[in-house]
Parts: structure tokens; sequence; C-alpha cells
């Protein structure tokens, strides 16, 4: 059974999402998590993400070649996200952002099934190189994306603390402000974001700088695309040395944080949103 061109199974991620979603709202914010509970929840969001990562690999790398547009892009960075978020919550007490990130995955996984893409290539899906920088150029997309979301939620947080937000006793927004880990503790998990975030967008950077045309079959090009993934990685490695040099932190690292994401985000979802559903062409 086809749906908008795609098989039903298409579908599977964005219906698990929402299932899992309607869950966790039904659930009653007054009971503490058991570990049986946070145990459960852990196992369903990893046996979606396989399911997820499957259905994009399927759809990304077909049979025809290699297909991309700026929706596959977005759901491959939600994916990403939501896995970091599995790992580091079984380290750390952060199940209060859950919510966040499922929400997040559920519309990006949504958005492939009704914005196709486009075939860049037919021959990129049997290039290692290719595929190689494909993937950590995905991964640090998606971390980075992660780290402005985190870095909006501390915002929110700051703003709550300095002002002494009055929430209604029992209402959910109260609840989810108040099981937010300590403002430290969100900053030392946003900076291991970036830390990592950074280091993978370097990577991606230079060798799509490097081997432009090992990679995509053409000399390298100084397009909105290259120019904005520059000026993102400086204003990536700016902040990183305010942090080393003078301690950068609070507003200032989050302001910082959403200028550098802005500019990534330009370079890689907006020229495609552009090409795609502006111009309509690919």
């Amino acid at each position: 059974m086809d749906i908008l061109g795609y098989s039903a199974s298409g579908w599977l991620p964005s219906a698990l999402y929402l299932l899992l979603l309607v869950f966790l709202s039904l659930r009653s914010k007054q009971k503490i998590e058991s570990a049986t509970f946070t145990a459960l929840i852990q196992a369903a969001i990893f046996v979606i993400l396989v399911i997820h990562g499957v259905a994009l690999h399927d759809s990304v790398f077909t049979s025809q070649g290699f297909v991309f547009g700026f929706a596959q892009d977005l759901s491959l960075i939600a994916w990403v996200g939501l896995a970091f978020y599995w790992f580091q919550s079984w380290f750390l007490p952060i199940a209060s952002l859950r919510w966040l990130v499922l929400c997040f995955a559920l519309v990006c996984s949504v958005l492939p099934m009704i914005f196709s893409g486009t075939l860049i290539s037919p021959t990129a899906v049997s290039d290692p190189w290719f595929k190689g920088h494909f993937i950590v150029a995905t991964i640090a997309v998606g971390l980075l994306s992660l780290a402005a979301m985190h870095a909006i939620l501390m915002s929110v947080q700051d703003r709550a603390l300095h002002r002494q937000l009055a929430m209604t006793p029992n209402s959910r927004i109260g609840h989810w402000l108040e099981d937010l880990p300590p403002l430290m503790t969100m900053e030392s998990l946003l900076f291991n974001l970036l830390y990592v975030g950074f280091t993978l967008l370097s990577l991606t950077v230079f060798s799509g700088l490097l081997f432009s045309q090992t990679l995509f079959g053409k000399p390298l090009v100084f397009d909105h695309k290259t120019i904005f993934a520059l000026i993102s990685w400086f204003l990536f490695a700016g902040l990183l040395v305010a942090r080393w040099r003078v301690g950068l932190r609070g507003r200032a690292a989050v302001r910082w944080v959403l200028s550098a994401y802005t500019a990534l985000l330009l370079a890689y979802v907006g020229s495609r949103f552009v090409l795609e559903v502006i111009l309509q062409r690919a």
C-alpha cells in the first residue's frame, strides 16, 4: 500500500513517535519515574530509532542513486539528535528533555513523506568517500541542531529563574521546568554537544573544501552553501575559543550558539529548501 508515493512502512516511525508521545502525555506528571518505566521508555526509543534509521537509509541511498532534499536533511538531523539524547540520558539526568527531542523527531520524520527530495547522483551511493563525508556531515549537523535546541531551553530556564516565573501548581509547564537539570548541568551538556559537533563539522567542511572533485564530482565552488558553512564554522570556533580563554557562558554563549547554528542551517538545509520548495527545481 502506497501513501503519497511511499510505502505505508515509511510512515511507521512517525506513527511510533506519536504513540510514544501520547503515552507519555497520559502519564501523571506527579509520579516519579521508576527504573523499570525509564528502561521501558529507553527501549522503546531505541526500537523507534532503528526503524527510523532504516527507513531513512533506504529513502536516501536508493537503487536509482543518492536521493536527498531539505526534508531528508531535517529528518536525519532529528534522528542524530534523538540518538545522542538517548545515549546521554543513561549518564545524565535529562529525562525532562525527552519531550522536546521526540516532538522534533516526530515533525521531521513526516517531512520526507511529503517532500520526496531529488535524485542528486546515480553513482554516489557506491562511492565510500562520499558516503563517509555524508554520514559525518549528518552527524555533525544533527548534534549542533540538538545543541541549538538545548541552548533555547537553557534560555527559557534562565529567564524563568531570574524572573521567578510564577507557575500554576501541578501545571505541565511548571513540572517541566522544575524537572530540568540545574543550569550548570545543562551548560555542561551543551558544550559536550558543541565539542563533538564542531570536531565533526571541521571534518565535513575541510574534507569538502579539499576533496570537492572526489566527493561531489565537481571542483570547489564558493556558492552560498560553502560561504554559510564557513561562516558557521568560524562562529562555532570563536565560541569554543572564547569558552576556553575567558570562560564564556550564560546568555552570551546561548546567543553565540544560535547565531552559528542559523548560518549552519542556511548552508545545509536552506539551500535545498529554496531549490525544492520556493524555486521548485532540483
